[in-house]
């Protein structure tokens, strides 16, 4: 029969607001009018519209019946479950009864739909149940004695490239079942079972297995149903008798795909991630976008498209719905809220590539003796393709011993089955289920209608509650999966051997850690010993297994319950820190709003992965912390005002003291390469790697530590800037001290003291030089956690290139001696509006130094004694102590130095003080001779100009004749002050003399260390101190010669 041609029909549907989204006062960018849908941009209001096959409104406009379906309300358009059945189940039917393949798939990022447009949710059933009620009820009316009807059903799963029947309790083979193809028939999983079925209810009770099965690999591989694909097959053959006798068999295989969240479609493509190839988790997702793009491109007529159907498995097992012999259908789920804007356009996006697919459709329909014939011819094909390689001879022959032997023993049981009758292939399903299944007792009498239970809950609303674990009286034990008497065995992440206990005594149950490292929370609060637990309470144990308590049936007074996956995770996300105002609306600020709430959901996503990425390392023993961290752009932006945020993370390897940061996606992608490992080290293979493999280690890097902002206001009245300033990191804590100068100068560098102006305006047209110096920087936190590490700044002075300082290592008092100067030539509007309002951004980053060239002084660090340290070898070690030594005499040098030169300053500033007191005495003898009026006077004006020194006021109505005495007394008092401060300075620099005499003497490898630590804190101390009695003179001095000047006013 000739094909028929025809395109991928695309249906989109948009889902009422979930709990997350109603809390975080989301607004509804989706609209829809007939088969078109619009989206708009929530921070622009830019709308952009796509036109499908239908668009279907299910975001309000219902109303619930008493039997739980959603019902649309007199006047809406809300497109219920009926509606989509009608529109697209019928569909697949029609065309199975024609003998046509069919396919129906559903995509959209996790939580959008999906799963309710597919299978449903209660009472509301999807179109997978509802398609197969209706093919029963249509084979049930049959009256056709010459046409028997079959239907077969399978249920498969596809994660991390690795195939696993869902109908099947046992342990899938290692790798998974294998993907083989046929010349015929396309691609086919080996070994899948597929079961004969006669009703309806037995499709749901396979289902309900097949997603018991779902749910425990799900939790025991540390893996959620959003990161994988589940596909049901129906298969229905039309088997007809015609007059002479001879039988024809019409097939067709209804594919329904229920597709993996496509958050991740794009992760393996992270930015700036070395390992960019991603994992396997994501291979299916990326490649089906591929696969589209290419049919899409072909659709439009272009030439020469490879489609790359081979290069994942899902895309294989989809080939004929997606360019081939298929009638297929796509539903695009979409979510309505503002925050998940870039996500739903991207699904629109996918979905208008998607429809512009042709397939070529056939009737699936040949003599049943032909297709046995065609398999005996085939089994005769292998069998000479197996002798001619045990010959010897493989030429042009791609296959193994084993493939063949499998395609022979799969072609087998093909012809086994077509030759047994109907009746005689359903009986053996029936023997099978009742062999793998043991005979439950009636669903009135089972144990959880009248006991305390903990039931699961997983992302995926499907597969929340399959799995009950019953709580009996008495003490019941949950502890990781293997031999032992645990009654409840978990494998997920974290999991301890004997991790916690309930205990129930038939009115109460109580929980109780085993050890300080068993984490157990329960609604969202970490518990570490015995406590009450209560009705609908949440329990998170381990990492990420999460579980709801339901207690005795006399406290189930409602079993309806909010406490959904997201409930959960909001809830732990407000016990670490992170709080739910950030996603409270604020009609001020609409669009930051939008931002915050897409930062706080994108951080509440964050968090479960990361604490499966920490289990993972510890499991692993890997040594590395994950931690999140929000970039503010506030650092970095010279009014400290930009609202822009980030979600990141912070990954610390505690053994090599080495850290990095990554962005989101970029953890995301090297998470599913640590799962990968993990799932290796699950099945006993070897997780060692390379470092260019390794998703917990990348080169080092520069990290930013923290920034200052320094107004430039200052500069633009050509007064010097020289303060201290506190470097404050992402979180607002205090990384370091840095020391800042700015300080005018003339065209050649030569500092100008005290030429201050009075209106900046006086700048425009003129030219501006002033000299940036940052001498050191103080109390380095990120070097006093690991001396292997350094620091250096980073700044952009305005209109200027961006400039650094030099890096220094392995000292927590930097000194930096960063010296450059600045010049604008002619001064312009813009400049001087620049440095009135903005201020300079001085960001401190941290340097790390590569591991093979860091230095081994562990023995040092440690206080190794010297025995010890002499059975290093002599070529590596042992050089490395020694050069640490000579490193640590030159620092001593350095420090004798300094210690000289303030010895010399302090001689100097002695000697210019005893010429000002000689001064002093002279203006107290003058005054003393004066007449009595002139002596009131002059002392008036002495105590007015202390008032106005201590209170920075202007002098006015001084007289210029006792302007040089009034400053000499201000010199005269602010230098007494400075040397009554500096004896201080004199007596602690004694000490170091003395200490440094003591050190020479003993510089053994045990002293070493802590004499250095002395020495650095005895001259951070002084240093501070020395500073403190500077900048006091500095200001003294400056606000006498400023008043000295006639006229000036402050």
């Amino acid at each position: 029969m000739p094909a028929t041609s025809d395109s991928v029909k695309v249906a989109v549907r948009v889902r009422p607001f979930n709990q997350r989204e109603k809390n975080a006062g989301s607004q509804c960018i989706i609209s829809m009018r007939d088969k078109t849908t619009v989206i708009k941009n929530p921070e622009t209001g830019d709308t952009k519209s796509f036109a499908y096959d239908h668009s279907y409104w299910s975001h309000d406009g219902c109303t619930e019946n008493p039997s739980g379906i959603y019902e649309p309300e007199s006047g809406s358009s809300y497109a219920d479950q009926k509606c989509l059945f009608s529109d697209l189940g019928q569909g697949v039917l029609d065309n199975a009864w024609q003998g046509y393949n069919a396919a129906l798939f559903a995509y959209g990022q996790t939580g959008s739909g999906k799963s309710y447009s597919m299978i449903g949710y209660g009472a509301n059933k999807g179109i997978v149940p509802i398609t197969c009620e209706e093919l029963f009820k249509a084979i049930e009316a049959n009256t056709d004695k010459k046409k028997q009807l079959r239907v077969f059903f399978s249920m498969l799963e596809i994660y991390n490239e690795q195939v696993r029947d869902l109908l099947v309790k046992e342990k899938a083979p290692h790798g998974g079942l294998k993907v083989r193809q046929n010349p015929k028939t396309g691609f086919y999983v080996e070994g899948l079972k597929q079961v004969p079925v006669r009703s309806y209810r037995e499709i749901e009770k396979l289902m309900e297995n097949g997603t018991i099965n779902r749910t425990t690999a799900s939790t025991n591989m540390n893996a959620t149903s959003s990161r994988s694909h589940m596909v049901i097959t129906i298969r229905f053959e039309q088997v007809m008798v015609n007059e002479t006798g001879q039988s024809n068999t019409r097939s067709s295989d209804i594919n329904l795909v229920d597709l993996a969240g496509s958050e991740r479609a794009d992760s393996t493509g992270a930015t700036g991630d070395r390992l960019k190839e991603g994992s396997a988790i994501n291979q299916s997702l990326s490649t089906l976008g591929n696969v589209i793009s290419a049919l899409a491109d072909q659709a439009m007529g272009k030439k020469k498209v490879l489609v790359p159907y081979r290069d994942s498995v899902l895309t294989k097992l989809l080939q004929s719905a997606l360019g081939g012999n298929s009638r297929t259908i796509m539903i695009a789920a979409l979510s309505p809220a503002d925050i998940n804007y870039d996500e739903t356009l991207s699904t629109l996006r996918y979905a208008d590539r998607a429809k512009k697919i042709q397939n070529n459709a056939t009737v699936n329909e040949s003599p049943t003796d032909r297709l046995i014939r065609e398999l005996k011819e085939e089994n005769a094909r292998l069998m000479a393709v197996l002798k001619k390689q045990g010959g010897g001879d493989t030429s042009g022959i791609d296959l193994n011993d084993n493939d063949i032997q499998q395609m022979l023993e799969d072609n087998q049981r093909k012809m086994v089955d077509m030759q047994m009758s109907w009746e005689q292939r359903l009986e053996q399903a029936r023997q099978n289920w009742e062999r793998s299944h043991v005979t439950d007792a009636r669903e009135e009498d089972a144990e959880w209608k009248h006991l305390p239970y903990i039931t699961n809950v997983n992302e995926d609303p499907q597969l929340s509650g399959v799995i009950k674990h019953i709580l009996k009286k008495g003490c019941t034990v949950i502890g990781r999966q293997g031999p032992g008497d645990n009654a409840i065995q978990l494998r997920g992440l974290g999991i301890q051997p004997k991790h916690v206990e309930i205990e129930t005594d038939g009115t109460a149950a109580f929980l109780t850690p085993n050890s300080p490292a068993a984490v157990v929370c329960v609604n969202g609060i970490r518990v570490r010993e015995r406590s009450r637990i209560q009705h609908q309470d949440r329990l998170k144990i381990g990492s990420g297994s999460l579980f709801l308590y339901i207690g005795y049936p006399r406290e189930r007074k409602d079993d309806v319950t909010t406490y959904d996956y997201d409930y959960l995770m909001t809830e732990l996300a407000e016990h670490d820190g992170v709080s739910v105002d950030i996603a409270t609306p604020r009609s001020d600020h609409p669009v930051h709003d939008v931002a915050n709430r897409i930062l706080f959901q994108e951080f509440v996503n964050l968090m479960p992965k990361i604490a499966e990425a920490n289990a993972v390392s510890e499991e692993l023993k890997r040594f590395t912390k994950f931690e999140p961290l929000v970039r503010s752009e506030s650092s970095h932006d010279p009014k400290g005002t930009a609202p822009g945020k980030e979600v990141m993370v912070k990954v610390t390897n505690n053994k090599t003291k080495k850290v990095w940061i990554w962005s989101a996606s970029k953890f995301y992608n090297r998470k599913d390469l640590m799962d990968e490992l993990y799932h290796k080290s699950l099945d006993g293979e070897s997780t060692i790697l390379t470092r260019d493999k390794d998703p917990f280690w990348d080169p080092v890097e520069d990290v930013f530590l923290g920034s200052c902002h320094i107004m430039l206001q200052s500069i633009s009245y050509c007064a010097e800037v020289d303060e201290h300033f506190t470097v404050h990191n992402y979180h607002g804590k205090e990384e370091a001290v840095v020391h800042v100068q700015l300080l005018p100068c003339n065209e050649k560098g030569k500092i100008i003291e005290d030429d201050i102006i009075l209106e900046p305006i006086d700048l425009l047209g003129k030219s501006l030089n002033f000299m940036c110096q940052i001498p050191q920087c103080m109390s380095v936190r990120w070097i006093n956690e690991d001396a292997s590490r350094g620091v250096e700044c980073r700044f952009t002075m305005p209109f200027q290139k961006s400039a650094r300082t030099k890096s220094v290592y392995h000292k927590s008092f930097v000194e930096f001696d960063f010296k450059q100067q600045y010049t604008y030539k002619a001064i312009t509007q813009k400049i001087l509006d620049y440095l009135q309002t903005n201020s300079l951004v001085l960001e401190l980053w941290g340097k790390q130094v590569n591991e093979d060239q860091q230095l081994h002084v562990s023995a040092i660090n440690n206080g190794v004694d010297h025995k010890e340290t002499q059975t290093l070898k002599p070529s590596d070690s042992t050089n490395d102590v020694l050069d640490q030594l000579k490193s640590r005499e030159n620092e001593l040098e350095t420090l004798r130095g300094d210690y000289e030169q303030v010895r010399k300053d302090n001689f100097r500033l002695k000697q210019s003080l005893m010429k000002t007191e000689d001064r002093l005495k002279r203006i107290d003898m003058k005054t003393k001779t004066a007449p009595p009026q002139q002596k009131k006077a002059s002392r008036e004006r002495m105590m007015s100009a202390v008032k106005a020194s201590a209170t920075h006021a202007p002098l006015n109505g001084v007289e210029s004749d006792s302007q040089t005495g009034t400053l000499d007394l201000e010199f005269a008092m602010a230098l007494r002050d400075f040397f009554r401060d500096v004896r201080e300075v004199q007596n602690g620099m004694k000490d170091m003399k003395d200490y440094a005499s003591t050190t020479k003497q003993n510089v053994g490898a045990n002293g070493l260390k802590s004499s250095f630590e002395e020495h650095e804190r005895k001259i951070v101390k002084i240093d501070d101190t020395l500073n403190k009695c500077l900048n006091s003179l500095k200001k003294s001095a400056a606000s006498a010669l400023r008043k000295s000047r006639p006229g000036t006013e402050k």
